[in-house]
């Protein structure tokens, strides 16, 4: 999983580092926390998706499936490479530094790109050559990511389909006009996302020197209102009018009576295979350059999907249709062959998120690629002793295992919201008391047969449930949780974690005996 036999990471989103105005950042905190990963044997740094947020937020539901999230930008590394002067970052809009403010982040964003615009023309040839070669790399989405959020912008941030038709239908006079009168705010837009990888391919390069492995996180389906459906309408299920065919979504079930309805569309599989699919290829390409491994979100819907009428306003009148998801998997590994991009044994660097009501089908495709499944250990504790989420019924150790996930509650307040009889059931799990849930729940998870234990960041520093990222279902409230110490507060429960990690043949020690890194 991690270049080492037994590895363990910790689940923290960049946007909840702490030492920067309205949102974390590229910089300094996130070289430290890496710096910090490595110092104390810890392998793995498991993030949510990079990608820009909807309006609530959200990563898992962005505007454009390959761009980087604007509101990640480090001013001050801009200011020390010189490409924005300190009067400009100090004429930022400022939010607070103690919680994500997405109104000011977006702020923060928006004025850095002007900056970068304005200071342009005095950068060097050198720089100016490296910026083209690296926008012609990154065309096949750059472009229209770029126009998308310019046109968006003038339109009030209405979604495309409610654009002028010439705009919304992509008629190429429109598009000309498009380019001739606003230059300048679309290459403002390439220049932020180019400056935000070269943040992040310094990171990248900081964690892979010291060992360290960066674990994403793709969504399965993309934004209804995204520069992807914008540009590749033929490939979703959408009408003429850009309204919905059929959306996605899961059935109901005991949690939900009426299913999740997820709003965005579903695929056109038949127009994927007609070009080899060659969209979710550059897609997944572009995110495994972003990445050493990749969670991939709602996994067994590359088996079959849950199809509901686009018209619906729920998730009951759905039915199951089949992917073709052996088919792009086997595509996706003869690429990953040729690039160099397998794992040891030939594995694809996926994980499947298998969660939920997973049928033998599923599983099957998940293990045809030999792909890690999740464990929750959340979710071990109903009395069944049958139950898939307990350490003792793993078979083998193809998995990733999680204390709980950025969609549960933290380990304390899912203690705290234990009847008696469940937590007489983690009691007699640990072996006594439980006195410290967090911190016992994670030693479960370390002494697992998991290849790989995460544990969330919350719960090494044993927070309630005022840290919790976020409650499905819901949207206010969430994404919002940062850090208010400095990382290097962090020391003592990362060192804490590192030595418990040793003890059961991950960590540094273990990395060390088996030569992995």
């Amino acid at each position: 999983m991690s270049g080492d036999p037994r590895a363990c990471g910790v689940l923290l989103h960049p946007t909840a580092l702490p030492g920067t105005p309205a949102c974390g950042s590229f910089g300094a905190a996130a070289r430290d926390w890496i710096d910090l990963l490595a110092a104390e044997g810890v392998g793995v740094w498991q993030l949510l998706p990079l990608s820009p947020t909807d309006g609530t937020g959200s990563p898992y539901s962005s505007p454009s499936g390959s761009a980087l999230n604007p509101w990640l930008i480090d001013a001050d590394d801009l200011v020390a490479e010189g490409l924005i002067t300190p009067a400009d970052r100090d004429a930022l809009p400022v939010g607070p530094d103690d919680r994500l403010d997405p109104a000011a982040a977006a702020a923060r964003a928006a004025a850095i790109a002007v900056a970068l615009g304005r200071r342009w023309a005095d950068q060097s040839q050198q720089r100016q050559e490296a910026f083209d070669h690296w926008e012609q790399r990154q065309r096949y989405w750059l472009i229209d990511h770029c126009r998308f959020m310019v046109i968006r912008r003038l339109h009030g941030g209405r979604p495309w389909w409610a654009w002028p038709e010439p705009l919304a239908r992509r008629h190429p006079p429109a598009l000309r006009a498009l380019v001739d009168a606003q230059s300048r705010a679309l290459q403002e837009e390439a220049l932020l996302q180019w400056q935000l990888q070269c943040q992040w391919s310094r990171l990248q390069q900081r964690a892979h020197d010291q060992g360290v492995r960066l674990v994403g996180d793709l969504p399965f389906y993309v934004a209804h209102d995204s520069a992807d459906v914008w540009s590749h309408r033929r490939l979703f299920s959408l009408r003429s009018d850009g309204a919905l065919v059929e959306q996605s979504g899961v059935p109901p079930d005991y949690f939900a009576a009426t299913g999740q309805l997820w709003g965005t569309p579903v695929y056109r599989w038949w127009a994927h295979r007609l070009n080899g699919f060659g969209w979710w290829l550059q897609r997944l390409q572009r995110q495994l350059e972003l990445m050493d491994l990749l969670r991939l979100d709602h996994f067994r819907a590359l088996e079959a999907y849950w199809s509901v009428p686009g018209a619906d306003v729920t998730a009951e009148h759905g039915t199951w249709r089949p992917s073709p998801g052996r088919a792009l998997l086997r595509r996706l590994w003869w690429r990953c062959r040729r690039q160099g991009r397998l794992l040891p044994g030939g594995r694809l660097p996926l994980i499947a998120e298998d969660l939920g009501v997973i049928t033998p089908a599923v599983e099957a495709l998940r293990d045809r690629f030999a792909l890690p499944g999740m464990k929750i250990l959340q979710f071990a504790f109903d009395g069944n002793d049958d139950n898939a989420y307990l350490p003792a019924n793993y078979k083998g150790s193809r998995w990733v295992v999680y204390t709980g996930t950025h969609d549960n509650a933290t380990s304390l307040g899912w203690w705290r919201d234990l009847d008696d009889d469940a937590r007489g059931r983690v009691a007699a799990l640990v072996g006594g008391q439980v006195p410290a849930p967090s911190w016992q729940l994670l030693e479960l998870a370390l002494a697992s047969s998991a290849e790989l234990a995460v544990v969330p960041l919350q719960d090494l520093l044993e927070l309630g449930d005022e840290a919790r990222f976020n409650t499905p279902g819901t949207i206010e409230g969430n994404w919002s949780w940062r850090l208010t110490q400095p990382v290097s507060a962090l020391a003592g429960p990362l060192q804490g974690f590192g030595t418990m990690a040793a003890r059961y043949g991950r960590g540094r020690e273990a990395a060390a005996g088996t030569g992995g890194g």
